[in-house]
């Protein structure tokens, strides 16, 4: 059983919650420690290549009749002392990635290896609360804090409720607060959305162009509303923005954002997809409290990384992922074997059901299942050569959820070989798999019309 933190005060309770619901419960944890009673950071998220360290402070404004001369305290204490922090532990995790634990004594180690390198991206994100209330009374808008990256520096931080880039010989600090926390981890609320954002925020702001944002919903606006010539979400600035190497962002972009009918009818469509988050959380549940009905030779790190491939899909994905497999659980048969296979790139995700007779040996009945599920992920392999990883998950076919259970089987394509292909041909033949599939054509657009 792995015991985590919920957070040590009120703050870092809601970091705990919103992170949880975007990272889910296998890749968030909050108070880790580097050393006896020395804490690392406020919250670590680690999936595979992918370590985000967050630091949350919630300091009070100070209201002396010196607006000025309030922002410099509160800035000290909220931001520069937090990012100082952030980097320190930044430098620790890399000099020591081994040395990271759960617990204030240092006898519970991260239970997650954090095995760096050249792949391995670290990303800095500070919370600062306090602030918003004074920010809204003296600016407007929804009191979230301005930014403009032609402040470079913690030194030059001098005007009220503008932040920039900390330092630019260091690793960029994500700087939020209340608000803007709550807007970017409810709308890129998964690890692949949420990082993709950080590194094009980052790209962005450290870029040649002077970009100011009257807050971070305005910026998230243009994100979300553009792709890039490979497809993906990224900062494009309209001509009407730019005036000379200045980009200065108008406010109300993310309200009209929201009523756009795509957008709307995106986060309808978007509802199924959290089946899958679902789906995924069973799992994490069972290997967090060490009660899971079967497990790999290779224990918590090897079932951590086959529910990473669960995990590591965007929301659109996963919804594309969870539509497919409701369909596929609305048709099936609660007396025949059946199974479906969905691909997104070259991951390849199979969804299979197996019935359990009345009086069988439910023990007997989840081995022989398990045992099904790596036949079909074989078989699924050696029908789609390009498949670099084959995800399986069975489930019984029934349509009682009385013994409502998974079995998750993640098949790394880089051990194939004669041998399998050759196995995989006689499975294929000696239990009928794939021999009579029919293609099904789906269309799924981001922002549905």
């Amino acid at each position: 059983m792995i015991t985590k933190s919920s957070g040590l005060n009120q703050s870092e309770e809601y970091l705990s919650n919103i992170c949880e619901k975007t990272f889910l419960s296998l890749w968030s944890y909050p108070n880790v420690f580097k050393e006896p009673g020395k804490e690392l950071c406020d919250l670590l998220v680690v999936v595979g290549d992918s370590i985000i360290l967050f630091s949350i402070k919630e300091c009070a404004y100070p209201e002396t009749s010196d607006k000025q001369l309030n922002w410099k305290r509160w800035f000290k204490r909220a931001v520069e002392n937090s990012a100082t922090q952030l980097w320190s532990a930044e430098n620790f995790i890399k000099r020591k990635p081994q040395n990271v634990f759960l617990d204030s004594k240092c006898e519970k180690a991260f239970p997650i290896p954090i095995n760096l390198n050249s792949n391995t991206q670290i990303h800095l994100v500070l919370v600062a609360f306090g602030a918003s209330e004074f920010c809204k009374q003296s600016i407007g808008g929804k009191g979230s804090l301005l930014f403009s990256n032609e402040i470079k520096g913690l030194e030059n931080h001098g005007k009220p409720f503008v932040i920039g880039d900390l330092d630019t010989s260091k690793t960029f600090v994500h700087v939020l607060d209340n608000y803007s926390l709550d807007v970017l981890l409810s709308n890129r609320d998964t690890i692949k959305d949420f990082e993709s954002y950080l590194v094009k925020r980052k790209g962005a702001l450290r870029g040649d162009s002077i970009i100011s944002s009257p807050g971070e919903e305005e910026l998230l606006a243009i994100y979300l509303s553009d792709l890039n010539e490979e497809g993906d979400h990224d900062f494009i600035f309209k001509v009407e923005d730019k005036k000379s190497n200045c980009i200065d962002i108008e406010e109300g972009r993310w309200k009209k954002f929201q009523n756009n009918p795509g957008r709307i009818n995106q986060i309808r469509a978007d509802e199924i997809s959290y089946m899958w988050d679902g789906l995924i959380n069973s799992f994490c549940r069972s290997l967090l409290k060490g009660d899971q009905y079967h497990l790999t030779t290779g224990g918590f790190v090897e079932s951590e990384l086959a529910m990473r491939m669960l995990a590591l899909p965007s929301r659109f994905e996963r919804r594309v992922l969870a539509a497919s497999l409701h369909d596929f659980l609305l048709k099936r048969n609660k007396d025949l074997h059946s199974l479906r296979v969905i691909s997104q790139g070259d991951y390849y995700y199979t969804f299979v059901l197996v019935p359990c007779p009345e009086d069988f040996d439910y023990a007997e009945y989840r081995s022989i299942r398990a045992a099904y599920l790596e036949a079909v992920c074989l078989v699924v392999k050696h029908d789609y050569l390009k498949a670099k990883f084959v995800i399986g998950i069975a489930m019984e076919s029934s349509l009682k959820l009385s013994r409502h259970a998974e079995d998750l089987i993640v098949y790394n394509c880089d051990k194939w070989n004669e041998e399998t292909k050759l196995r995989a041909q006689k499975l294929k033949k000696d239990f009928n798999i794939l021999n009579n599939s029919r293609k099904i054509d789906s269309d799924h657009t981001e922002y549905p019309l």
